[in-house]
């Protein structure tokens, strides 16, 4: 396929994060693009904003005349739309070149030099931080999650370099061509698409063979290739690690140098482990570690990772994708290293009926870990209810005594009258869209 005899480019679930990032790199480069998706959210208004024009009903008839051309319109589809979605099944029906998100960034990729973050946890802060690091070196970044610095999921550059977030559901980053990877994590994940634990870990070797040049990955992981870690023996190793005014400072040894007080402000042991497999992306492709210092200090960080929507004396609201069992611990031993003697409140959505089923002891455990916790109902996203699977379940599995479940209409009344001082709300369904109006609402209480 050549990108460059494509005219129009039709995205089926451009809302997605993924999927707007595309949308938006194809935008800047001069095509004309357009889409659907389910509803209308923050993201489809962005697009809008610079010019993509977006409907929210399947229906064939709300496809743009001038897309109907099939030798000049690509056709970008994401894994997550039902079978039976009427525009893709005639895209598809009527021999159109209709291609997942995956291939399409394959295509984007393939022809530059590619910095690639694979992992269940970490790759879109992680790749957030490489795109920083790398913007002054003129890469593309596609990221999976709104850059603070940006207030985008793309970092456009030029053509030569680019850096990707590598995505592990249905086995999408296999059409990657990555010259130099990372990988943070391997925890069981996405068992509705790949089944046994053994499948995805099968998947992660596979995308380690990939790699052209160096692979990087946490150390412990069974992978060969550099390694990185926190205050233990590593080919890139963080240590002489402090906290001080909310920020962490620390030193790196390199396989060939070392480099002291790195500044960077993301709280948690986790997001010190992403900076460095940044650090040690950007190493290997041959930044100098000055500029990435620089770089470090500078990010921000990303929305939905941990952002503060209020952070007063008297009262905190943190927002937060989290949504498997390991990066609800993070989150929760983020707070109490930064509000050690604080009431923590978390909200919690839980995502898919199956990750709830495969993992409700571990998530049980996971939110036991805070002092307050209101459950709201699992968001299905693209599944049906598996029968015995309801929140309901899952908070009878929790330890804490202060639990319970609550509707999305009685959410901010209940946050409202809660004692914590610290609220945590949590989830990748649609409880960011929530968000916003329990924020309002504090401030409203708190005189904000």
């Amino acid at each position: 396929m050549n990108l460059k005899t494509i005219h129009n480019v039709y995205f089926i679930g451009i809302g997605g994060i993924g999927m707007s990032a595309l949308a938006r790199y194809f935008s800047e480069n001069g095509k004309v693009v357009s889409g659907y998706d389910k509803t209308p959210s923050p993201i489809t208004k962005s697009l809008d904003q610079i010019g993509v024009e977006i409907h929210f009903e399947d229906a064939v008839k709300n496809i743009p005349i001038s897309f109907l051309d099939k030798k000049t319109t690509l056709v970008v589809y994401t894994p997550a739309v039902p079978k039976n979605h009427k525009e893709l099944n005639y895209f598809v029906n009527n021999g159109y070149t209709v291609l997942k998100r995956a291939e399409v960034l394959g295509e984007i990729t393939k022809n530059t030099f590619c910095l690639a973050v694979a992992g269940t946890h970490g790759k879109t802060t992680t790749s957030s931080i490489l795109g920083h690091i790398m913007q002054p070196e003129n890469a593309t970044s596609f990221l999976g999650g709104i850059a603070e610095n940006y207030n985008s999921n793309l970092i456009l550059g030029e053509d030569k370099v680019s850096v990707v977030e590598a995505d592990e559901f249905d086995r999408s980053f296999l059409k990657l061509s990555p010259n130099i990877a990372c990988v943070t994590s391997m925890d069981a994940d996405h068992l509705d698409i790949y089944g046994e634990n053994e499948m995805l870990q099968q998947s992660f070797v596979e995308f380690a063979n990939k790699v052209s040049d160096t692979l990087i990955v946490a150390k412990g992981l069974p992978l060969k290739g550099l390694t990185y870690a926190v205050n233990e023996d590593a080919d890139y190793k963080a240590f002489n690690v402090r906290v001080e005014v909310g920020k962490y400072i620390f030193d790196v040894q390199t396989p060939t140098s070392e480099i002291k007080d790195i500044e960077f402000h993301l709280p948690g042991n986790h997001n010190m482990m992403n900076a460095l497999a940044a650090l040690a992306m950007a190493d290997v492709y041959g930044v100098p570690l000055g500029k990435i210092k620089v770089q470090l200090k500078s990010f921000r960080g990303v929305q939905r990772r941990f952002s503060y929507k209020i952070k007063t004396d008297d009262v905190v609201l943190i927002d937060d994708y989290a949504h498997h069992p390991t990066e609800i611990k993070a989150v929760a031993q983020s707070v109490r290293e930064m509000f050690p003697n604080e009431k923590v409140l978390a909200v919690f959505q839980p995502h898919l009926f199956s990750r709830t089923k495969d993992f409700v002891d571990d998530f049980a455990e996971a939110l036991s870990l805070f002092d307050e916790v209101l459950l709201l109902d699992i968001y299905p996203a693209r599944e049906l209810p598996i029968e015995g699977v309801t929140s309901s379940w899952l908070l009878d599995k929790m330890t804490l005594e202060n639990k319970k479940l609550v509707s999305k209409e009685k959410l901010s009344d209940e946050v409202l009258k809660s004692e914590s001082k610290i609220v945590t709300m949590l989830g990748a369904g649609d409880i960011g869209l929530l968000v916003e109006e329990v924020k309002n609402k504090i401030k409203e209480k708190h005189k904000i």
